[in-house]
């Protein structure tokens, strides 16, 4: 047996692909999961969507954890992600929000001011998030030890912008708007939202999960210079935080290859990347020194299953069987999504 193979089975003893992998540690076969790998595109999700709205689906710890294991028994992905809402934890800064019939989360306390901002609380995590980590907990016991579970959480930027604009936007004006205008209560409002999630993450670390990933969804709307002056010191607090917890931390974004190297420098061990950058060109922009999550187009799952074979294989043979990739997408599954071709892009990786 070569020393390279002894490697491999000692990766295997001591952690699951997908944590090692997160470590840049050699594994048997390139891990992989998605993001919404438990959501709309699946008939057992949309049964349960039929009786219940999503914040009771996301607020009930049992049917957070039905949820959440739906991938895992029917898809065998390697990880697990938590069930629930990146916006939940604006409740603990006081602004409420709903979602709308197909038109998503709409935030219903208004924040223009910095008077808006100084109102905003940041007591109260364990308390008013507490279905979070119970759902946690309980997920923890009924899934198999060999599978992790992901937490997760929004980043400041994405964040901010939806209590700014009210909700999603096309281009984010009202949010950088405030950013410009007013610098000084930007900063306030983003160091709210460190406070609250940095609190978030370790909870939820507490609570049982392997790894957390920080979703800076919206990102890409800025352009480098306003990344490095106005949100990139406030994402490494929080994934500073996440990483004194000692599990894998992913920092997620899209539309951020033209400061690839800034995100990466604001933190984490694992840079999750979108499709509009090829896997090897990111990867050198990120550095050597960590690992990388990515990075098929969603929409390619809709392809005809040769022509997205090509796709996936295209992604593996840039990783080149370097340790630490994870396979996943640049973004989440589409609703619309077709399940046998998840299942089809599932089989092909764990059998390259």
């Amino acid at each position: 047996m070569s020393v390279k193979d002894k490697e491999v089975l000692n990766s295997k003893a001591l952690e699951p692909p997908f944590l090692a992998a997160c470590h840049r540690k050699p594994t048997e076969k390139t891990p992989v999961w998605f993001m919404r790998q438990a959501g709309r595109y699946m008939p057992s999700y949309r049964r349960l969507r039929e009786k219940y709205d999503l914040i009771t689906l996301c607020k009930t710890p049992d049917l957070a954890t039905e949820i959440t294991l739906q991938p895992i028994k029917e898809l065998g992905v390697d990880a697990a992600i938590l069930f629930s809402d990146l916006l939940f934890p604006l409740n603990v800064l006081g602004v409420d929000f709903h979602f709308a019939s197909g038109e998503g989360p709409v935030i219903t306390t208004s924040i223009k001011s910095r008077e808006d901002v100084a109102r905003l609380q940041i007591e109260g995590v364990e308390e008013k998030l507490n279905f979070v980590f119970s759902a946690i907990r309980m997920v923890r016991k009924e899934l198999n030890p060999s599978i992790p579970l992901i937490g997760f959480a929004g980043a400041p930027f994405t964040l901010a912008s939806y209590m700014l604009e009210g909700g999603h936007s096309k281009n984010f004006l009202k949010t950088k708007q405030f950013m410009l205008e007013e610098p000084a209560a930007w900063h306030l409002l983003m160091s709210k939202i460190v406070t609250v999630i940095s609190d978030y993450l370790c909870h939820q670390i507490d609570a049982g999960v392997d790894a957390v990933q920080l979703f800076d969804s919206w990102v890409g709307a800025l352009a480098p210079h306003h990344y490095e002056h106005f949100v990139l010191s406030h994402s490494l607090k929080i994934l500073e935080a996440a990483a004194k917890k000692n599990v894998p931390v992913i920092h997620f974004g899209t539309g951020n290859s033209s400061f690839l190297e800034l995100f990466a420098h604001a933190g984490g061990d694992v840079i999750s990347v979108d499709w509009r950058t090829p896997l090897d060109v990111a990867w050198r922009k990120i550095g050597p020194n960590k690992a990388i999550q990515g990075n098929l187009d969603p929409a390619a799952l809709f392809a005809p299953l040769p022509v997205l074979k090509n796709e996936v294989e295209s992604i593996l043979k840039l990783a080149n069987r370097r340790s630490g990739h994870i396979f996943n997408l640049g973004h989440g599954i589409l609703p619309e999504t077709p399940v046998d071709h998840v299942k089809a892009v599932i089989e092909w990786v764990k059998n390259w």
